[in-house]
């Protein structure tokens, strides 16, 4: 049996911009992407920890260190600038391997920065 469980988290990342013309996305610092072992075009789920909203896009690779969080198109409906979320991807595993996986956890600082 194939499950889906989680492969990484970027946890409580504050929301640097919001920009509702745009196609649709989240724009993630690469540092983040890096580091979360998410990439470009991953589907992920978000959580707004100031409304409660959660809702799923895709990832747009962000400029490297500078703690970008870009909600794009109608997503940036969803946060205003300043809020905090938490980034989640997910994987399909079979169900043992699932039992044994460790996702990776990334908490940055409060300017999204990864702490050394």
């Amino acid at each position: 049996m194939i499950i889906e469980v989680l492969k990484s988290k970027i946890h409580r990342v504050k929301v640097t911009q919001a920009e509702l013309n745009y196609v649709g996305s989240i724009t993630i610092d690469e540092d983040l992407m890096d580091a979360a072992n998410i990439i470009a075009n991953e589907k992920v789920q978000i959580v707004n920890n100031n409304n409660g909203a959660r809702f799923e896009t895709y990832v747009i690779r962000g400029e490297r260190g500078t703690g970008t969080i870009c909600l794009n198109g109608a997503t940036a409906r969803l946060a205003q600038v300043g809020d905090i979320v938490i980034i989640m991807s997910y994987g399909y595993m079979e169900r043992e391997e699932a039992k044994v996986y460790e996702p990776i956890l990334v908490f940055p600082d409060t300017d999204n920065k990864l702490i050394k």
